[in-house]
C-alpha cells in the first residue's frame, strides 16, 4: 500500500490530491483561478504563478488533512513538471521538492499528459492497457496507443492549434468570453450543427484545427460586414460538430489500425458533452469499449497526477532536487 501526494500547477488550477495505490482517491482539492482570468479573456501567466504561490501550501495541507493521514505517512510526492506555463510549473515543483526533502520522501516527476490519461484509471478500476486514448485539451491534441502504462506510440497529433485552443478562439470571436470550451458547448445545445459547413481537414490520423477556426472567424466577419444577423448558436454548434467529427473519426480509425477494441478520452476537451456522446456512439457502432473520466477529472486536478505518480513510483521513476520545470511538450 502506498500513499501518494499529487501536486498539479501547470496552468491556472492549484491542485493537490492523495490517493492510495493510485486508484483510490482519498482527497482531491482544487483552487480555480477562472474568475480572475475571465477578466482578461484568458490565462495571464504572471498572475497564475502568483496565485499558485498564494494557495499552494493551503491546497497541499488541505489535501493531506482531507485524506485523514499525516505528512509522515506519505510514501512519495508526485508533481507535474511538464508541459505547462513555466512559472506555474515552478511553483508546484518547488513546493514538491521542499516537502519531499523535509519529509525524507522521494520526488516522483509526472508528465501532465500522462496525468490526464491516468484519470481514466481512477474512474475505471478495471481499465488496463492496451487501449487507444485521445488526449485533447487547450494545449494538446494527441491520439496515443497505450501499449502498457509506460509504453505508448503516438498515432496522431495536431499540426497547428490544439482542439481546446480552437474552442477558446472561436468563443472569443463570438463574444462568449473565457473559458471558451464550456461556453461554446453550452451555446451549441441551442443551435443546428448542420447549419453551416465548416471544413474538416484530414491528414492520416493527424489533426489541423487552424483552418476550421479561421473559417469561423471569416464567416463571422463576412456576415457582420454584410449587415447580416448572426445566429451564434448555429455557428457554435456547426464549429463544434466539425471539430468533434475529426476527433472521433481519427480516433476510431487509429484504433482499428492497431487492432485495438478499447478507446478512451482524456484532457479538458473530454469534458465536452457533445464529444463524449459522439465518441460513445462511435465506439458502440464499431463494437469497441469506451472509457471516459467524469467531468471533474477531465480538467486539471491533483488526483490524476497522484495516480500517474503512483505508476511512476512503482516503476522506480524518481526525481532529485535538481528537478526543473520543462514548459515544452515532452511525451518521453
Amino acid at each position: 500500500m502506498a500513499y501518494i501526494l499529487g501536486i498539479e500547477t501547470s496552468c491556472d488550477e492549484t491542485a493537490a490530491s492523495v490517493t492510495k495505490d493510485g486508484r483510490e482517491v482519498l482527497s482531491n482539492v482544487v483552487y480555480s483561478q477562472i474568475d480572475i482570468h475571465t477578466l482578461y479573456g484568458g490565462v495571464v501567466p504572471e498572475i497564475a504563478s502568483r496565485k499558485h504561490i498564494d494557495k499552494i501550501i493551503w491546497v497541499i495541507d488541505e489535501a493531506i488533512k482531507q485524506a485523514g493521514i499525516t505528512k509522515e505517512e506519505l510514501d512519495a510526492v508526485a508533481v507535474t513538471y511538464s508541459p505547462g506555463l513555466v512559472g506555474a510549473l515552478l511553483v508546484g515543483v518547488s513546493a514538491a521538492k521542499a516537502l519531499a526533502y523535509g519529509l525524507g520522501k522521494p520526488i516522483v516527476p509526472v508528465n501532465h499528459i500522462q496525468g490526464h490519461i491516468a484519470a481514466n484509471y481512477i474512474a475505471h478500476k478495471n481499465l488496463e492497457p492496451p487501449f487507444v486514448c485521445l488526449v485533447a485539451s487547450g494545449g494538446h491534441s494527441h491520439i496515443l496507443h497505450m501499449k502498457d502504462y509506460h509504453d505508448f506510440e503516438i498515432l496522431g497529433q495536431t499540426h497547428d492549434d490544439a482542439a481546446g485552443e480552437a474552442f477558446d478562439k472561436v468563443a472569443r470571436v463570438l463574444g462568449l468570453g473565457y473559458p471558451g470550451g464550456p461556453k461554446v458547448n453550452k451555446l451549441a445545445e441551442e443551435g443546428d450543427c448542420e447549419a453551416i459547413k465548416f471544413p474538416r481537414p484530414k491528414s492520416g490520423f493527424d489533426f489541423s484545427f487552424s483552418g476550421v477556426k479561421t473559417a469561423v472567424i471569416n464567416y463571422v466577419h463576412k456576415e457582420e460586414q454584410n449587415g447580416n444577423e448572426i445566429n451564434k448558436a448555429d455557428v457554435a454548434a456547426s464549429f463544434q460538430k466539425a471539430v468533434c467529427d475529426c476527433l472521433v473519426e481519427n480516433t476510431i480509425e487509429a484504433a482499428k489500425s492497431v487492432n485495438c477494441s478499447k478507446i478512451a478520452l482524456a484532457g479538458g476537451v473530454a469534458a465536452n458533452t457533445f464529444l463524449r456522446k459522439m465518441m460513445e456512439d462511435a465506439a458502440k457502432a464499431n463494437n469497441m469499449e469506451f472509457y471516459c473520466p467524469p467531468i471533474d477529472l477531465c480538467t486539471d486536478n491533483g488526483a490524476m497526477i497522484s495516480c500517474a505518480g503512483y505508476l511512476n513510483y512503482i516503476k522506480g521513476v524518481r526525481g532529485g532536487l535538481e528537478l526543473n520545470a520543462v514548459p515544452q511538450l515532452r511525451l518521453d
